[in-house]
This record gives C-alpha cells, sequence and structure tokens, in this order.
C-alpha cells in the first residue's frame, strides 16, 4: 500500500485502454510535439500540433508560439513567444511517423529569451568548429514518488548505507529499473545518442549517458533525453529529480559529469592539448562554478563539498582517475598519452548549453577571468 500510494492518480489509469486509441490510423496526418526549456532554466514545457505530411526536416516544421505568462517568461501584456524549432526526433509515445522537436524560445522583439543559452552556445560552437569538440555528458538522477520521498525508500527512516547500490543488481538493491529501462529504450528509438545507463551510488539513484556529440548537439541531444526522462517517469507515476543534492546526509548528491575532447586531444600526443586545456580551466574555476547550475553555483555548493565523491566548489584540482577531483584524466588516457578528460564540476540541474559553452570559451577560445566575450559581430 505504501509503493502504491507514492504514485500519481494518472499512472493508475487502464493504459489498455489508451492502446485502442493510439493504434487508430492517422490518415496521413502527424502529430508534431514542441518541446521547451521554460523561465526556470530547468523544466520543460511541450504542447503538439497537427501537420498535414510528415515533416522530412526540420525547416519541413514551422515556427509556433506560445503564451510566456504561463511559464515564467512574458508578462501577461506581452506574453506571445516565439518557438524556433532546432533538432527534431521520433516520438516514442505516439509512434511514427509522429515527432518531437526541440526549439529556442525567443521573445517578441525575436531576442532570445533569459533560459535560451543555446542561441549563444550555438555561435560559439560554430566559431570552434574547425577543432570538432567531442562531448558526453553523464546525467545522474533521483527517483521520488510524488509525495517527495526517494522512491522505494522505507516511509520512515532510511535504507542501509550506501556500498551495495551502485551497479546493484536485485530487489533489494534497485528500485524503478522499469523506468530506467523505457527510458532507454524511448531514447533509442527517438534517435538520442544515448549510449548507457547504471544505477548509482545511492538507492534510487541513476544515470544515463549521451554521446559522444560533436559541438550543439550535445545539449540538443541531452535536452530531449531529459524531457523523455520526465514523460517516462508521468506514465509511471513517479517524478525524476535534477536535483544537485536531493538528500541531506551522508547520501551522494547528482552531478552531470561532462567528458570532452578536440580533435587534437584525440591524437597521438593529445595529452599535452590535455594538460594545456586543465590548465586553462584552472585559472578560471570561479566562471565555470557560476554557470555549471542554474543558480550560479548555490546549488552546487551543496553538492561539492569534497566528500561523497566530489572535489571541494573552492579549489580546483585534477588527476588520473582521481573522482575527488575537478577535472578527472582516465587512467586509459593517461596511459596511451591522448584521448579525453571528464569535467566532474556541473551539477545534474545544469545547462548543457552553458557547460559546453563555457569550455569551448575557455579551452579553445582562451578567454580568461569572470566576463565573457560577445561574437555576435565577429
Amino acid at each position: 500500500r505504501a509503493v502504491a500510494m507514492s504514485v500519481s492518480h494518472s499512472s493508475r489509469l487502464n493504459k489498455l485502454v489508451r492502446e485502442q486509441y493510439m493504434r487508430l490510423p492517422q490518415d496521413g496526418m502527424v502529430q508534431v510535439t514542441y518541446v521547451w526549456i521554460d523561465g526556470s532554466g530547468e523544466g520543460v514545457r511541450c504542447k503538439s500540433r497537427t501537420l498535414d505530411k510528415e515533416p522530412k526536416s526540420i525547416e519541413d516544421v514551422p515556427e509556433w508560439n506560445f503564451d510566456g505568462s504561463s511559464t515564467a517568461q512574458a508578462e501577461g501584456s506581452n506574453s506571445d513567444m516565439f518557438l524556433v524549432p532546432v533538432c527534431m526526433f521520433r516520438d516514442p509515445f505516439c509512434l511514427d511517423p509522429n515527432k518531437l522537436v526541440l526549439c529556442e524560445v525567443l521573445k517578441y522583439n525575436r531576442k532570445p529569451a533569459e533560459t535560451n543559452l543555446r542561441h549563444t552556445c550555438k555561435k560559439v560552437m560554430d566559431l570552434v568548429k574547425d577543432s570538432h569538440p567531442w562531448f558526453g555528458m553523464e546525467q545522474e538522477y533521483t527517483l521520488l514518488g510524488i509525495n517527495g520521498h526517494p522512491y522505494g525508500w522505507p516511509d520512515n527512516g532510511f535504507p542501509g548505507p550506501q556500498g551495495p547500490y551502485y551497479c546493484g543488481v536485485g530487489a533489494d538493491k534497485v528500485y524503478g529499473r522499469d523506468i530506467v529501462e523505457s527510458h532507454y529504450k524511448a531514447c533509442l528509438y527517438a534517435g538520442v545518442r544515448i549510449c548507457g545507463t547504471n544505477a548509482e551510488v545511492m538507492p534510487s539513484q541513476w544515470e544515463f549517458q549521451v554521446g559522444p556529440c560533436e559541438g550543439i548537439e550535445m545539449g540538443d541531444h541531452l535536452w530531449m533525453a531529459r524531457f523523455i526522462l520526465h514523460r517516462v517517469c508521468e506514465d509511471f507515476g513517479v517524478v525524476a529529480t535534477l536535483d544537485p543534492k536531493p538528500m541531506t546526509g551522508n547520501w551522494n548528491g547528482a552531478g552531470c559529469h561532462t567528458n570532452y575532447s578536440t580533435e587534437e586531444m584525440r591524437r597521438e600526443g593529445g595529452l599535452k592539448h590535455i594538460e594545456a586545456a586543465i590548465e586553462k580551466l584552472s585559472k578560471r574555476h570561479d566562471y565555470h562554478i557560476c554557470v555549471y547550475d542554474p543558480r550560479g553555483g548555490r546549488d552546487n555548493s551543496r553538492r561539492l563539498t569534497g566528500h561523497h565523491e566530489t572535489s571541494n566548489i573552492f579549489e580546483f584540482s585534477a588527476g588520473v582517475a582521481n573522482r575527488g577531483a575537478s577535472i578527472r584524466i582516465p587512467r586509459q588516457v593517461g596511459q596511451d598519452g591522448y584521448g579525453y578528460f571528464e569535467d566532474r564540476r556541473p551539477a545534474a540541474n545544469c545547462d548543457p548549453y552553458a557547460v559546453t559553452e563555457a569550455i569551448m570559451r575557455t579551452t579553445v577560445l582562451n578567454e580568461t577571468g569572470v566576463e565573457t566575450k560577445d561574437y555576435a559581430d565577429h
């Protein structure tokens, strides 16, 4: 009974009845679901419309609009916001030929909304395209019941200490694998570049990885993977939180570790380029901390304590195979002399556009200090 009460009412609706309608033919019409980031910089919103034929490319999907006053993105007196399609995926919920379309949000004057961080990220990625930056991001998240309590945890008290849960197997080790596997399959169907998943250190905490993606595609694919995760959880009646420290005390937080390389880092002798990039990052730690969560570092201050496999938020560190460092060079990369490195500072609720843009500004465009350069006129 305790487990049943922690899931949403809508998840208990008869899904077989729904399937009866989902099998109905569409007579050539196509449902397109527009997805965008709301005014929180963390939440996603969506709405759908009908097109009279299947879009073959993003150019076939028309711009649309929405009420920004209801998403904390505009005032009621001037609330229309533009949805500009930027990336299209197959729809794993309504199935082919239906589509999910990720959109940028523009204000009434066609300027990017405050939480549209893709706009500047795209400019930066276009500038550095010759370096062929590859990213892989490891998205940690925690499953909650709708009562806000970690899913599967005892109603009164706590599960046993951390240790048996990471990559665990068994009903007493992991909670919610059905959700994880459904999300994985849905991402593969959609065309999201999901590349793996595992149970994490805290019980009911999980991780999926997206990548390798080049340039702007990293943010596009991670945001769509997040949207699909929230939709899958909705079907199961639970909540996925990206809070960087969902449970206080002796429990691991949640990050979004970011693996990164340029073409020269991936070539023979690339380790010297990796070390040069880390040196640049070491001199700009405060800037990166400010953009690695949506609240200028306040969220990460709860997570980056120097404990629970994290570095201290006030200190920059790097090391081979060191999970307590800001930057980890994988042991294999140290042995081979080329490859990639992992920035372990981004919080689980970071905006991947902000993270990847910051890394490129520092390591390729050689920016320093806390101010960023405006490349709009270049």
